[in-house]
């Protein structure tokens, strides 16, 4: 059995995963080289109980990523999560995220914190991916070399040093492309990250650089009558109006830990500061005719997006006890555009261009919270953890566009998140534990737009969601017969959930639909069967649903919502079941073959419960093997995934005002991968 692994997420200092009190799990860098072409979080995330991540086959649309069914009704980016790497947020302060620019190639595990204290990382409701760079080891270059079917290929170059008196570097370039398996569905990438760093008697210092440009053509989803008829086939509109994305990010953070020999229980401080600007420019497929209104704000959307923020904190520790205490500052700054899609009159009327501008508005968003969390050992069996999140959330826009009403507004939020844990370890082998807490997602900018009643100004009637959560689980290891499990039993009530409550006239507003609940079961478990064999398992049980019924829009356009939802029905996006098993065997310390197998549940594409997209299940096959060169050594991966070539829908476009819902999943494809590395 591998050694425990270690993670930060949930107490803000580095522990054991088997010592918290709390669902945690981590991804090593040999899982994410065993997924694929670490292009994707999807690739590798399915041993995770509890966490949702679909890859869309749509490089211009996020990853669908949920947590316990947190995030699963979002209709743009990644909702309900907190998302990090290196520490520094990829989430912003209004509860958007992207992940884009995580380097999984460069990491060196990713931990995923579900539960109760995820609500000490601030606005989220669901959980914390965060990434870990691998520092520099040895002098070290290497070069990477992926391609597969549907015209993917994938060159990644890097180098590592640790240089005399503390100083180290790493850096590392790729370029990814592909054509897809559905028209108009071709994307690239180019990611470039640099990690530097210093370690001094006392002082540790990490600087990160990154950069990544990504543009991708939007294949969109389809109806269920195209999907029936043909899951290859592309939304006639993609190609009507050129639907395409083209987003590019540059991100500079920092971080420094000191050790404090003060002589008493002041241990540790930690900063961290990071900034960051994100561009964003999307062709949409809506018809000219639909932005004749004089409120439309168009069928491009183009914005610049400036953030920073600054992270300090102090860890005291004591015989009994530790204390982490901070404060956190975010801002977001957006620069809001929307033009139309078309120039030119009718019959020669130009679509997938951007023409005449419909929209302008500077947006902002700033978070300044305190945290502190504790825990005190009880005797030597039992601990005590408390902790609690307090801050403010600003939101404001500025209109600068006022042919068609001024839209400017500003709202703040306040919220206090507290949370709580015990935790019994009769043994080295075993920790039980109960915890609970309280979440705060508020409405995004994005939500937050426009008036269900068509009049300029913020939504001002639009409520944040609260959640109260409660985690009931143990965590097993029995090292000396290579068995361990994780159980997780939770619930999760919230109050004022936001969803969709107009579509017209190309705008969308929202509403608080009012109280959900998702109850659940999380379990992970691995067997070490002989020396050669081992058994993972992870499986998911979830029971998400609509307690209150509400009113919501059958169709577009839409002035006011008509269609009861009642309550009972399924919190749309999500899957009763889901489950991931992987039979790996390694004969030689050089070669591993595994078989794994992935299977969901029926998902309900919208809050009526009208469609789901059916539950299913696929088989992927891999092979890793190491080669010993005269110089360096060659590691090899080849996979077939989707083996027996299902057709499936990989994921929904939850509520999605035009009915294309479904978004099929690849056919059967392959991958071939080449990575060479040497010491210098």
């Amino acid at each position: 059995m591998s050694l425990e692994p270690v993670v930060v997420s949930g107490s803000g200092v580095e522990r054991r995963a088997f010592e918290t009190p709390y669902a945690v799990s981590v991804v090593g860098a040999d899982e994410l080289r065993a997924g694929g072409a670490m292009v994707n979080l999807s690739e590798a995330m399915a041993r995770v109980p509890g966490l949702t991540v679909n890859s869309r086959n749509n490089y211009a649309q996020d990853l669908q990523i949920s947590s316990r069914g947190f995030g699963a009704r979002s209709t743009f980016g990644v909702r309900g999560m907190r998302l990090y790497t290196d520490g520094i947020p990829a989430t912003m302060p209004d509860g958007q995220g992207q992940v884009t620019h995580f380097d999984l190639a460069g990491a060196q595990r990713i931990e995923v914190l579900r539960g109760p204290f995820s609500a000490l990382h601030g606005n989220s409701s669901g959980g914390v991916i965060s990434l870990v760079s691998a520092p520099p080891r040895e002098r070290a270059g290497e070069v990477a070399v992926d391609v597969g079917r549907f015209g993917l290929r994938q060159v990644r170059i890097g180098a590592e040093a640790p240089y005399g008196e503390g100083f180290d570097i790493r850096a590392q370039a790729s370029r990814f492309e592909i054509d897809g398996f559905r028209p108009h569905s071709a994307a690239e990438r180019r990611l470039l990250n640099l990690r530097m760093g210093w370690r001094g008697e006392l002082d540790t210092v990490t600087v990160l650089v990154n950069s990544v440009d990504q543009p991708a053509e939007d294949p969109l989803g389809l109806t269920r009558a195209q999907f029936d008829a043909d899951p290859n086939q592309t939304a006639p509109q993609a190609t009507q109006f050129d639907t395409r994305k083209r987003a590019a990010q540059q991100q500079l953070g920092a971080q420094w830990k000191r050790r404090l020999a003060t002589g008493g229980a002041l241990e540790e401080s930690i900063l961290t500061a990071y900034a960051g600007r994100r561009d964003v420019t999307q062709w949409q497929a809506i018809p000219d005719t639909t932005q004749a209104p004089l409120r439309h704000p168009g069928g491009v959307i183009d914005f610049d997006r400036l953030y920073y923020g600054v992270d300090g904190r102090l860890v005291w520790r004591w015989e009994q006890a530790r204390l982490v205490a901070g404060v956190a500052a975010e801002t977001q700054e957006e620069d809001r555009r929307g033009y139309e899609n078309f120039v030119g009159t009718p019959p020669s009327r130009q679509f997938g261009v951007t023409g005449a501008l419909r929209r302008n508005e500077d947006n902002r968003a700033r978070s300044a919270d305190v945290y502190t969390q504790g825990e005190l050992d009880f005797g030597p069996a039992v601990t005590g953890t408390l902790g609690v999140r307090s801050g403010r959330l600003s939101v404001k826009t500025a209109d600068a566009f006022l042919a068609n009403g001024d839209d400017s507004g500003a709202l703040h939020y306040d919220y206090t998140n507290p949370v709580a844990a015990l935790q019994w370890r009769p043994d080295a082998s075993l920790n039980v534990y109960v915890s609970a807490g309280r979440g705060f997602e508020s409405p995004t900018l994005t939500e937050l737009a426009y008036r269900p009643d068509g009049s300029a100004g913020f939504n001002t009637a639009l409520r944040p969601q609260r959640s109260r959560q409660l985690e009931v689980g143990f965590k097993w290891r029995a090292p000396e017969s290579g068995l361990a499990a994780d159980l997780a039993v939770f619930r999760a009530d919230t109050s004022d959930e936001i969803g969709v409550q107009t579509n017209a006239g190309g705008r969308s507003t929202f509403q608080n639909v009012g109280a959900t609940r998702r109850d659940g079961v999380e379990f992970a478990g691995r067997w070490q069967i002989a020396r050669a064999w081992r058994v993972l398992v992870a499986v998911t049980l979830l029971d998400a649903t609509y307690r209150d019924g509400f009113l919501t829009c059958a169709g577009v356009p839409c002035a006011a919502p008509t269609l009861p939802v009642p309550a009972g029905n399924r919190v749309a996006g999500t899957a009763k079941k889901t489950a991931y098993a992987e039979l790996a065997w390694r004969p030689r310390s050089d070669t591993e073959l595994a078989a794994e197998l992935r299977a969901f549940g029926s998902v309900a594409v919208n809050d009526v419960n009208s469609d789901f997209a059916a539950g299913a299940s696929t088989v992927a096959l891999r092979l890793l093997h190491t080669l010993p060169l005269p110089v360096g050594r060659l590691e090899m991966l080849a996979r077939v995934d989707n083996a027996t070539d299902r057709r499936y829908a990989g994921s929904v476009i939850v509520n999605d005002a035009n009915q294309r819902w479904f978004e099929p999943a690849a056919p059967r494809s392959w991958l071939v991968g080449a990575h060479w590395r040497t010491t210098f």
